[in-house]
């Protein structure tokens, strides 16, 4: 089924497909360090046993239904502390491949795909490799729903569950790759303001009051991101809070 892309300049050269797997990040990591992979490597696999979300979160997928895989990336020109602009034109990908076909497909920060009625229809975990030099690896996992009846889990969707049709998973990944790539190369070109706006202008809850909860509940309104990638919500008293990963929930 996975054949090296032929639309894209170094994306997708070498993949590596597996029918089954514990964690395509997991094995992405240990073939990294044998140096068995190079930059634009794909480990894709049609069942994922223990795959994970952000900071542990466990990510389950029906086998053979949808997309998971992880992409191999050497940002050198990055430095550490911007580590979330990866994740920014990661998530501008995907949301523009999914954006293609289904409407109202937004990004829920820090690492969602979501759709503002059914909930979350993919997840992006970016795991990165720092040396003394800064940047050496980073791992993109990505998650995707495609054709898995998403009715045992709450608040979580699918190409399938919003269209009532089957997708050609091939097609969606080889598109996918191929937009990853369109805007790695511009975050390489150093657009960084462009790609920051593109992102906002995508953020779920942007400018919206909302309920949230950093260890109390209160009203706030997503007015941006920082440098580092974190959240920045307005209160009603007028504070600006900045949240790291984890740190504040979407009520």
């Amino acid at each position: 089924m996975y054949k090296i892309l032929a639309n894209t300049l170094f994306l997708g050269k070498d993949i590596h497909y597996l029918t089954e797997c514990h964690s395509t990040n997991d094995i992405a990591m240990e073939k990294i360090k044998t140096r068995e992979l190079a930059e634009g490597s794909v480990i894709i696999t049609d069942s994922q046993i223990k795959g994970r979300g952000q900071r542990g979160n466990r990510w389950w997928s029906e086998p053979g239904k949808n997309l998971t895989f992880s992409l191999v990336l050497q940002p050198h020109f990055l430095n550490p502390t911007e580590q979330f602009n990866l994740n920014m034109v990661i998530s501008l990908a995907v949301w523009e491949v999914l954006s293609d076909d289904l409407d109202g497909i937004k990004i829920k920060w820090p690492n969602d795909i979501y759709h503002i009625e059914k909930g979350k229809i993919g997840g992006i975990l970016i795991e990165n490799l720092i040396n003394q030099k800064g940047m050496d690896y980073s791992i993109v996992g990505i998650g995707l729903n495609v054709n898995q009846e998403m009715n045992e889990l709450p608040m979580a969707t699918s190409f399938l569950s919003l269209t009532g049709k089957v997708w050609e998973r091939w097609e969606i990944f080889k598109s996918l790759i191929s937009k990853i790539e369109k805007y790695y190369l511009q975050l390489k070109q150093g657009n960084i303001n462009e790609l920051k706006n593109l992102y906002l202008e995508k953020l779920f809850r942007l400018n919206q009051w909302c309920s949230y909860d950093d260890g109390g509940e209160f009203k706030g309104k997503i007015i941006g991101i920082n440098k580092e990638g974190k959240l920045i919500i307005e209160k009603k008293d007028g504070s600006l809070n900045h949240y790291g990963f984890k740190e504040v929930k979407y009520l």
